[in-house]
């Protein structure tokens, strides 16, 4: 708990070579921005946000950036909340068989587990999301239901709750998984708080311009 009573969850977030970028620095921003309105709300920040790779050494993204770590698999605290993006890199991940087992044992004790895009395929594969209602990016919804784990794959949806698991459409609806998981942490008038601070309040295609 921290010196206002909030409870101290730890996020982690998973990384790997090929990761799309979007997918994890999108909830990045979001979870972080949290924490600073609990600053101006004179609270402190009450969740600590991770980043965390199979040995702790910096990857690199689906479009080049390189992202050092703050943890290994091996070193990263117990977790509140896992979040595993997607990315090209997923389809070399599903066959790792540590980051799996990784994976399937620190859901077992999360208060949420949580996948944006392709990152959905991990979590069906590691067991934390087989069985359930999930989604995933529009163009991965057929190769994730050829894969026979979900028990459902929604199309047209920007994230999906199965009992304790979360898992958000493609690489911007993340942030969007994200600011609804502050709300379910915070309260929803702090998730709007943290939306606003991020001047997030996407426009639809091609009508954005003034």
């Amino acid at each position: 708990m921290t010196a206002h009573g909030e409870k101290t969850r730890n996020i982690g977030i998973l990384i790997f070579d090929g990761v799309e970028e979007l997918d994890f620095v999108g909830p990045y921003e979001v979870f972080t921005m949290s924490n600073e309105m609990h600053g101006r709300e004179g609270r402190e920040g009450p969740d600590r946000v991770t980043l965390i790779t199979e040995t702790g050494r910096a990857v690199t993204g689906a479009k080049g950036m390189t992202v050092a770590a703050h943890a290994s698999m091996a070193d990263a605290e117990p977790l509140d909340i896992l979040l595993v993006p997607g990315g090209v890199g997923t389809r070399r991940e599903v066959g790792n068989e540590a980051l799996l087992a990784w994976i399937a044992k620190t859901a077992e004790t999360c208060e949420w587990v949580t996948s944006v895009c392709t990152g959905a395929m991990l979590l069906c594969a590691a067991g934390p999301a087989k069985g359930k209602r999930v989604t995933t990016h529009w163009g991965f919804i057929t190769a994730l239901r050829e894969r026979g784990e979900a028990a459902a794959v929604l199309e047209n949806i920007r994230y999906v709750r199965d009992g304790n698991v979360v898992t958000a459409a493609g690489v911007s609806a993340g942030i969007d998984m994200a600011l609804w998981l502050v709300g379910q942490m915070h309260g929803q008038d702090h998730a709007r708080l943290t939306r606003l601070a991020m001047q997030y309040d996407p426009a639809p295609p091609y009508t954005a311009a003034v």
